[in-house]
């Protein structure tokens, strides 16, 4: 009774003293008193007409998004389609020009060095911000470090990619089609007239989408504009990433279909007793990805001392002409890689080719990016990791058969780990790996190995690859993505 009497007695001016009330009232020791702002126990939610235009501008936000994210799943999926187009029209000259010895051998060098060559100068002559991979441009542009993209650079990192991959350069699809959604983003956002943080919201979004695109992988590429590009979980940027990369795969998969990149037997999951080596694997790629990293900006730096006396297409025809040798001799080794994985996923090779073609694309991949055409890093990256898990996995599963481990399993993994190891995206790397091999199995192992693989380039002092091409004043920041 009465404490009825003390609530009625008190009115909304004096909510804390209210609360004090009942506090004592009920036997609460002295001293802890409430501590609640007057007004606070009366307080509606807010539905004045500054919530109303804010919940309205989220509504616009998410609405550009998928606008966004559609068209840059289908700009992406049109540049797929072309890309596996121009590889297969490699191949059949490749094939072709075998029967016609010496002028077919000379035409193949000849055709790679010019498409490369040709590739450059687009870059030069129309959007220089196109060469490389482009995720490192748009980290830069969100961090006001650099204006943001032209929209010339989206048909020049288009055509340019077609012919520099097509020539067989060992790159990857994913810098160009999160550079073009990073364009995307940016062309709408400001069309629309959205305000700076929209926009940038918007570009971090279209660059998420656009690698979306380019794995057939919607969650890795909402995570990465958040760990990579932003690295924040900002509730806008959040919104608008995941309205993006679904948008861009509901349109994408009208075009390639809806089943993962690679095909993979079901995979069980893992024992206790696999955990030391995938713990082992994990660090061996760590160390790795630090000797790529440095090989790849080791190779840039060596482009810029050659730009001092070759131009820019000179450098790139040679390079060119170098893949054009290498595919004469073998059409298999050049090119983004995916049959190289999907072979290694099989397990279709023997030890002996993939150690080879290993060491073989451990350099193609620098040597390719440095030409300064358009051209990711990613693809080749899970190349480089499928094969270091299948050699280290293929003997620990004859040596320990009792744990039923399969090769194929520390394949996977590897791809997840050398990925964390090169760009220090480690939640990133799990879910594009899981994505795209559809093997959800292995998170466990992924998980272990991806720990050690970001553990050990952090304590030897090693940047991650992209804080590395965007460096001031580094020669890799001079001819970075």
């Amino acid at each position: 009774m009465q404490l009825q009497d003390t609530v009625r007695s008190e009115g909304p001016s004096n909510n804390t003293e209210t609360i004090n009330k009942f506090r004592s009232l009920a036997g609460a020791p002295k001293g802890t008193e409430a501590a609640t702002a007057p007004g606070s126990l009366t307080r509606e939610p807010d539905f004045g007409p500054r919530a109303v235009q804010e919940r309205g501008s989220l509504l616009v936000l998410a609405l550009l998004a998928f606008a966004v994210g559609g068209t840059s799943g289908l700009l992406g999926a049109a540049f797929r389609l072309v890309l596996e187009r121009s590889d297969r029209f490699r191949g059949a000259v490749i094939d072709w020009a075998h029967g016609k010895e010496i002028t077919g051998f000379v035409l193949v060098i000849g055709i790679s060095a010019i498409a490369t060559g040709l590739a450059a100068w687009l870059v030069r002559k129309f959007a220089p911000g196109a060469k490389g991979s482009g995720i490192s441009d748009v980290e830069a542009v969100l961090r006001d470090e650099q204006p943001p993209p032209p929209l010339i650079l989206i048909p020049a990192k288009f055509v340019g990619g077609v012919l520099a991959m097509g020539a067989g350069l060992a790159l990857g699809r994913d810098g160009p089609t999160a550079h073009m959604g990073a364009g995307i983003g940016h062309f709408l956002g400001t069309a629309f007239r959205r305000n700076q943080d929209d926009v940038k919201a918007l570009l971090a979004a279209g660059a998420g989408a656009g690698l979306a695109t380019g794995f057939s992988a919607p969650v890795a590429g909402a995570v990465f504009a958040l760990e990579e590009l932003v690295r924040r979980f900002d509730t806008r940027i959040t919104i608008t990433s995941l309205c993006a990369s679904g948008g861009a795969i509901a349109v994408a998969r009208l075009l390639l279909g809806n089943g993962p990149d690679f095909q993979l037997e079901p995979l069980p999951y893992s024992g206790f007793g696999t955990v030391p080596i995938f713990l082992v694997l994990g660090a061996i790629a760590g160390l790795l990805g630090v000797a790529y990293n440095h090989m790849l900006l080791g190779a840039l730096a060596a482009a810029e001392r050659l730009g001092r006396w070759l131009p820019g297409e000179v450098r790139a025809m040679t390079v060119g002409a170098a893949v054009g040798l290498l595919a004469w001799f073998g059409p298999g080794l050049v090119g983004g890689g995916d049959p190289i994985t999907q072979r290694t996923l099989a397990g279709s090779d023997s030890m002996m080719v993939v150690a080879g073609v290993f060491l073989i694309r451990f350099g193609l991949g620098p040597v390719s990016y440095a030409a300064g055409t358009p051209g990711g890093l990613f693809t080749p990256l899970l190349v480089l990791g499928a094969q270091i898990g299948l050699v280290l996995g293929t003997p620990f599963c004859r040596w320990f058969p009792y744990l039923a481990e399969r090769p194929a399993a520390f394949a996977v993994v590897g791809m997840a780990a050398f990925f964390t190891a090169v760009v220090r995206a480690p939640v990133t790397g799990i879910i594009f790996v899981t994505e795209m091999t559809g093997c959800s199995t292995l998170l466990l192992p992924m998980l272990l190995a991806c720990f050690a693989a970001m553990t050990v380039p952090t304590l030897l002092g090693d940047p991650p690859i992209y804080d590395s091409l965007k460096r001031p004043g580094s020669a890799a920041s001079h001819s970075s993505p």
